[in-house]
């Protein structure tokens, strides 16, 4: 290789040649890999655009964020569903090729789960006995919903049992530290999601900040040094919101991404301009019957079914949002960059 200088009008120039058989300019080659780089851009986009129409991705579409509370062989009121229940609960979902996800990845726009599948939340509330217990061994007790997840997952692979407990000072009824520490470490330990549910499940509805943030706070705190893991998500006792919502997402203790009612529909994509992280809506799991007929999940369920355009379904690629361009109007800006319109 070598130099040539060229002046002109005063400005001094250098030109790299390169010397030798069939050399090229480094510039050339230079253009020509920028070429190159965006054109697989280009072709990998197109590619990916075509396998979601394929599939008929909706990544702006509903997600449904079930609630439980007790699992008991003999249920007493709407709340509460059997051991048998619940897993056909779960058998529903599996058949519906819906894969669960935690409330902190959906809130955080972390969906990953596979082209042409629906994501949903499990959630349960009040940590009771029946959701977590534990032998001698540290195996959940037979007919608890943690036992119940895991052989549903046995029995179909490829389906995770994910979930996300929202926990008060009951603590799946132990009082005990270390007892409290290892149920705690045990869901961690498992990929379940541990979530804040306020110390004393009071209603925070027209409160003092002082008392929302001392209830949220404490219990907070409390989880993070049993399980070393501040909770990023919040189910409101009754569903209802302290006088500013905002301030169940952030305290001087703590910072959630999301907090959840106990609302009746299923909640917009994180992707939505529709989606609002203070007042994520759940769905109490029931049959139709009484007056949750219209908005137990065996309602909307069937709902979402007969509605496909209507429910989030995935691309199977979790740095995307894929969905048909007449809805492009419905995209959270923050989310452009990771748009995929077909």
């Amino acid at each position: 290789m070598r130099l040539r200088y060229l002046s002109g009008l005063g400005v001094l120039t250098a030109a790299v040649i390169l010397t030798g058989c069939d050399s090229e300019p480094e510039t050339v080659k230079l253009t020509d890999t920028k070429a190159n780089a965006a054109a697989k851009v280009k072709a990998s986009k197109a590619a990916k655009t075509k396998a979601a129409a394929k599939v008929k991705a909706n990544e702006l579409g509903q997600i449904p964020v079930l609630m439980w509370h007790r699992i008991v062989p003999k249920p007493q009121t709407t709340d509460d569903r059997s051991p048998q229940q619940f897993k056909a609960d779960l058998e529903r979902l599996v058949k519906e090729d819906y894969v669960p996800i935690t409330a902190a990845e959906m809130v955080s726009g972390k969906i990953d789960i596979p082209a042409g599948k629906h994501p949903v939340v499990l959630t349960f509330d009040d940590s009771s006995p029946s959701q977590l217990t534990l032998n001698e061994m540290g195996v959940p007790a037979k007919d608890t919903a943690v036992a119940i997840l895991k052989e549903v997952g046995a029995e179909h692979p490829g389906w995770k049992p994910k979930a996300t407990f929202y926990v008060t000072r009951d603590m799946f009824g132990k009082t005990v530290r270390e007892e409290q520490a290892q149920a705690l470490l045990w869901l961690k330990d498992n990929g379940f999601e541990i979530g804040n549910h306020t110390r004393d499940h009071l209603n925070l509805r027209g409160r003092s900040q002082k008392e929302v943030e001392e209830q949220i706070g404490t219990i907070g705190k409390q989880i993070t040094s049993l399980s070393y893991i501040k909770p990023t998500t919040i189910a409101l006792p009754y569903g209802n919101q302290p006088s500013k919502k905002d301030w169940a997402l952030r305290g001087k203790l703590y910072h959630h991404q999301g907090a959840f009612l106990a609302g009746y529909t299923p909640a917009p994509a994180p992707f939505s301009k529709s989606f609002d992280a203070a007042g994520i809506p759940r769905i109490k799991v029931m049959e139709k019957k009484g007056d949750c007929a219209q908005f137990c999940s065996a309602a909307w369920l069937d709902w979402l079914k007969s509605n496909p355009d209507m429910r989030y379904t995935s691309d199977g690629d979790v740095s995307t949002v894929a969905y048909p361009k007449f809805k492009t109007p419905y995209m959270r800006k923050s989310f452009a960059a990771w748009g995929l319109p077909y």
